[in-house]
């Protein structure tokens, strides 16, 4: 007969085999798994309360303990970041695999010479945006490891969580988390400047303190990889600003015109053969680009990004395009993504706009 251990044991080892990002754990229901987006449920009976004894005793959690960050490990060393809870009375856990497989760059249906491009710059500021899930963490760390393999950097990482574990190979880490190794990302982004780093990575930009250190280190020699929640990369330049109080915004979108080296927007959509596909929208930040953003013409950026040279730029609306015309998402699927869908119909038909007809 299984111990309390034993089955979560088999819990953790099934993460790792479904490549499962998170597991979903609850008192009394059948434990989940999040893969590919989607929770599934596993085929193990509803959880007792035996099985929380283990975990809050593994994640050295007092027993009364009602919200507590952790570590464990699978048996075969499987490390994840636990968040312990409870709701409605039972307890409850959220347990996030740290991965250590991090995937090659050019396997991601990115723009990855360009993201090379960007990841051999001494100095300036690259933002990877979207949506919660979209891949922007993924992104990074196929990038960073790029710079792994063929710069001698010293990379400092500041995440929260951890979601990958990197091995030194010619550049050398140290990887912060929030809460354990730091405060806060800006704390950590700040005290980062001080241990003689050539990258730092801010796992996310979420108020203006950590913005404007972004903006220091970038400015102080330094290159300097964020994340940002954000529909679109005219709308990643917007979420920027407006977390400056309204008299910075006009020195933060002056120091931004000329730190950033660009954007990159990501959506995953669910593909028609029932994986997930990629569709991404970015631009390198140049002369007009850098005009337009330091003017505050946030607006006009959209429009700069569809009639820019398109080994430097690319939209939604011909990426979304392209899927559909491969057959990777079906048409209603880029239609329900889509920020403006008579645009993307349009260019489905045949239809193109006056600036796309500029697009060399």
């Amino acid at each position: 007969m299984n111990t309390p251990a034993d089955t979560l044991d088999s819990i953790l080892e099934a993460a790792q085999a479904y490549d499962a990002s998170d597991l979903l754990l609850h008192e009394g229901r059948v434990p989940q798994m999040r893969q590919s987006g989607r929770l599934i449920p596993l085929e193990l009976p509803a959880l007792e309360s035996a099985l929380f004894d283990e975990l809050w005793k593994r994640c050295k959690a007092p027993p009364d303990s009602l919200d507590f960050d952790s570590r464990t490990e699978s048996l075969s060393g499987i490390r994840f970041r636990v968040n312990l809870m409870r709701q409605m009375g039972n307890r409850g856990a959220v347990l996030r695999r740290i991965r250590a497989d991090i995937p090659e760059l050019g396997s991601l249906g990115l723009p990855a010479a360009l993201l090379i491009e960007w990841a051999s710059r001494s100095s300036g500021l690259i933002l990877v945006t979207g949506a919660t899930g979209s891949g922007k963490s993924t992104t990074l760390a196929s990038s960073i490891e790029w710079m792994n393999q063929n710069l001698d950097h010293h990379i400092v990482t500041i995440e929260d969580p951890i979601e990958y574990l990197f091995v030194s190979k010619r550049s050398i880490f140290t990887q912060r988390e929030v809460g354990i190794d730091t405060a806060s990302f800006a704390e950590g982004l700040r005290r980062s400047m001080r241990q003689n780093p050539d990258v730092i990575f801010v796992g996310e930009i979420r108020d203006a303190v950590t913005a404007a250190t972004a903006l220091q280190a970038a400015e102080t020699g330094h290159l300097v990889l964020a994340t940002l929640h954000a529909s679109s990369a005219g709308d990643s330049i917007e979420r920027l600003q407006t977390l400056f109080p309204a008299d910075e915004r006009e020195a933060a979108l002056r120091t931004l015109s000329q730190q950033l080296i660009g954007i990159l927007c990501q959506k995953l959509l669910p593909a028609a053969n029932g994986g997930l596909a990629l569709a991404v929208e970015y631009f390198s930040n140049q002369g007009a680009s850098r005009r337009l953003i330091a003017g505050a013409k946030i607006a006009e950026v959209s429009d700069f990004i569809a009639r820019a040279d398109s080994r430097f730029s690319r939209n939604f609306v011909d990426s979304l395009t392209d899927l559909v015309k491969a057959g990777i998402i079906s048409e209603e699927e880029a239609l329900l993504h889509a920020e403006n869908p008579a645009e993307l119909t349009r260019t489905l038909r045949g239809v193109s706009s006056s600036s796309q007809t500029t697009r060399r």
